[in-house]
């Protein structure tokens, strides 16, 4: 699926599809690709989440942007707006969780992750993800933390299904993820704060690197965007 995506997103970005033309049929890029029709269907929806394309009923696959936005919007927030907020919100979050959490969230937060790394539905993970980040904010024992993360809740699964999905996020996530419950588990405050920053690293620099590769490029090459 990722070859089949990286051609086709390459093709677009380079011209080879102009925005308003049709893509072929998935029929047609089967043949093409040599592969099923079920990986030529989930490359298409890849292109729809980085917002190359749309899908019409009955019609086919049109091309729409001829690449994908440097700052995404996931809901209603923009991926900038979402760093910018987790990074101030979920770091200090962490800390006083684990300064803070009881055992009952101790539990949760440990059945959650044991979840996450049995699952092996994309959607259902998301939900167990959006569940994570909003019990470690009602372990802060602060209210409003719990109501900002509540707010962005939709944004933020809007966010992670789109790196699961272009960015291969899953098992990393989850790796970050019980750092981040041992350190609350433990009482380091320090340690839990440093365990979220390290995820909210990695899923900026995810992000950076399926938006932005062919800026990457031409860095390289000593031109600019």
């Amino acid at each position: 699926m990722e070859a089949v995506l990286g051609h086709l997103r390459q093709a677009i970005e380079h011209g080879e599809y102009a925005v308003g033309d049709q893509l072929p049929s998935e029929a047609a890029l089967s043949k093409e690709f040599e592969v099923s029709r079920s990986v030529v269907r989930e490359a298409l929806r890849g292109l729809q989440a980085l917002g190359l394309t749309v899908s019409r009923t009955g019609r086919g696959t049109f091309v729409t942007a001829s690449g994908p936005p440097e700052n995404p919007t996931f809901g209603d927030y923009s991926a900038r707006d979402l760093v910018e907020v987790r990074r101030h919100v979920e770091v200090p979050v962490a800390a006083f969780a684990a300064r803070r959490r009881d055992a009952d969230q101790l539990a949760r937060l440990a059945d959650l992750v044991d979840r996450m790394d049995a699952e092996t539905a994309d959607a259902a993970w998301v939900a167990l993800d959006s569940q994570f980040h909003v019990t470690i904010a009602r372990a802060s024992g602060n209210p409003v933390f719990a109501k900002v993360i509540e707010e962005i809740r939709d944004a933020l699964a809007r966010q992670s299904a789109f790196l699961n999905q272009l960015g291969g996020r899953r098992a990393q996530s989850n790796v970050e993820h019980r750092r981040i419950v041992t350190a609350i588990a433990e009482g380091e405050e320090d340690a839990a704060a440093a365990a979220m920053t390290e995820h909210l690293d990695h899923v900026e620099k995810t992000l950076t690197t399926i938006v932005r590769p062919a800026r990457a490029g031409e860095a390289e090459t000593g031109t600019t965007a």
